[in-house]
């Protein structure tokens, strides 16, 4: 939905304000959008606290963060934004830290890991929502047909197992999404599958690292010079690759919980493990969180901490979480999915949250960095490419920016 904002709403009273929220859509169709799950959470708050209202304007994944950053360089900041960065705005003095906002119980409740990569300069500005971690998916009708009998546990079993599955005829026996769409996923998994990482424990970017060069090189020479990535990883975006799994021809790939559901419709029986390492499992799983802010420009602390504490209650993650196919970002919610079956399939992803390994989004200069790998990673192991000059020529332009950010 593309609607005009118009500035922050306020009334007479102390309670008396409109609340503007700035959310991304986690739908796939019109019939399950967010802003109908945000018009219905909404209106129940409402209900409860006569004299504040939520206005909620729900954007695309491809244009929310550009439309809050407009609104903030215009002088409209809304009162709360729920997108994919909050460092910039945090650096800037632009938001309420959580601890001005949400009340003990509620700031508490948030899943450790989560609530650590929300910190700047180890104050938590950004509010973990929607979360999730990711494994190994693999067709097990493919397997079977060819001969496969176990999923991979490590890098020389996803090269074996993709030989079979191109020998049996697999269009992408190992799917590898390196396309500009979600670049930055893909090669954080193979980082950390690899024993490396986007930066050290100190926060220090490692990109170039004997470890992320060793990952690449393999990547190029193992599968996709071997033909057994079906197409140029350059130009296979993320929601392609979910897609041709969905429908068959994929015989593995890296994927988060909504591929569950994805596949699932289209009758796909497949099967999920802990991401392979190169000589068993990878040291960790990638889990990525999406961002709840508050900004100060409005004035309105406490009327967003209400609101805030509403929306983390364990019914409202719970139902979000649910319904969006993505893990919670409460130790609560996250209990209560762990013990109904219902959620079965998900318990695994919801396991490995506790440790799971985050972009480095309380970095300033990470909205570059990320740009810059989408630009480049794809090409680094191509026919032509060469992973360690490309891994060299990204950790340059990241710590370019992280000096010029000091």
């Amino acid at each position: 939905m593309t609607l005009t904002l118009t500035g922050c709403g306020s009334g007479s009273g102390s309670d008396d304000v409109t609340l503007k929220l700035i959310a991304a859509d986690y739908g796939d169709s019109r019939s399950n959008g967010s802003q109908r799950y945000w018009d219905e959470l909404a209106r129940a708050f409402e209900k409860k606290n006569p004299g504040i209202k939520v206005d909620v304007e729900v954007y695309s994944w491809t244009d929310v963060d550009k439309k809050v950053e407009d609104l903030v360089k215009d002088g409209h900041a809304p009162d709360l934004a729920q997108i994919g960065a909050y460092a910039d705005y945090a650096a800037k003095g632009q938001l309420y830290s959580a601890d001005q906002l949400l009340s003990i119980p509620t700031q508490a409740d948030f899943t450790p890991s989560l609530a650590e990569a929300g910190e700047y300069k180890r104050v938590q500005y950004g509010m973990p929502f929607g979360a999730s971690t990711r494994r190994l998916f693999y067709n097990k009708k493919l397997f079977t047909e060819a001969g496969i009998t176990s999923p991979p546990e490590n890098w020389n079993d996803i090269a074996q197992d993709a030989q079979l599955l191109k020998a049996k005829g697999v269009k992408l026996p190992f799917a590898l999404p390196l396309g500009p769409e979600e670049t930055q996923a893909e090669t954080m998994q193979w980082m950390l599958s690899g024993g490396g990482g986007y930066t050290d424990g100190i926060g220090k970017y490692t990109i170039d690292s004997p470890e992320n060069v060793r990952t690449f090189k393999w990547l190029k020479e193992n599968l996709v010079g071997k033909g057994l990535t079906g197409t140029d990883p350059a130009k296979l975006n993320r929601e392609d690759a979910f897609e041709r799994f969905a429908d068959g021809e994929v015989g593995m790939l890296n994927g988060h919980p909504t591929l569950m559901k994805q596949a699932a419709a289209k009758g796909i029986d497949y099967g999920t493990v802990e991401l392979p390492g190169s000589h068993g499992k990878a040291k960790a799983t990638m889990g990525v969180a999406d961002w709840m802010m508050a900004f100060k420009q409005g004035g309105h602390r406490a009327q967003v901490g209400k609101f805030l504490d509403f929306v983390y209650s364990k019914k409202n993650v719970e139902k979000f979480s649910g319904e969006y196919g993505l893990l919670p970002v409460t130790t609560s919610a996250s209990q209560t999915m762990l013990a109904d079956d219902k959620y079965a399939k998900f318990h695994g992803f919801l396991k490995q949250l506790a440790n799971a390994e985050f972009y480095p989004a309380n970095k300033t200069s990470w909205p570059l960095v990320s740009k810059t790998v989408k630009a480049k990673m794809g090409a680094a192991v191509g026919p032509r490419g060469n992973p360690a000059g490309v891994l060299t020529d990204i950790q340059n332009t990241a710590d370019a920016t992280d000096q010029s950010a000091e």
